[in-house]
């Protein structure tokens, strides 16, 4: 889950004090942010990100449909040399009609082609 997806459902008003007991923390799903944004979009570029670890493609396209965006950016922790502990990341760019693939790069040219989409993502 991405890190604003839930939060705990009880909020401590003050310092848990570490104990040798085990704790459990419930959680409850928060507002969909991007489905919201989705929702009331007008004339605006809408992107979001998919981290996916099966069903990678057919999982994206239905994050791209359902929450209305224009484009999706979708990591693979299948990949080798991409995710978290790597320095290098391989993403695919899903569209309504198409899906433009790039190859294993350094996250900083990831982040190059991420936004070369989003600036001339009218002439894709």
């Amino acid at each position: 889950a991405a890190v604003s997806d839930y939060k705990p459902k009880q909020i401590a008003h003050q310092k848990i004090k570490k104990s040798d007991a085990e704790i459990s923390i419930e959680l409850e799903k928060t507002q969909d942010i991007l489905l919201s944004l989705g929702k009331a979009k007008k004339d605006q570029l809408l992107v979001g990100f998919a981290l996916e670890t099966e069903n990678e493609v057919e999982n994206a396209k239905g994050k791209l449909a359902r929450k209305n965006l224009d484009f999706i950016v979708l990591n693979s922790l299948n990949d080798k040399g991409a995710g978290f502990q790597a320095a290098t990341n391989k993403i695919k760019i899903i569209y309504p009609d198409h899906i433009k693939e790039f190859g294993l790069k350094s996250k900083q040219e990831v982040a190059k082609d991420i936004l070369n989409e989003v600036i001339y993502h009218d002439e894709n």
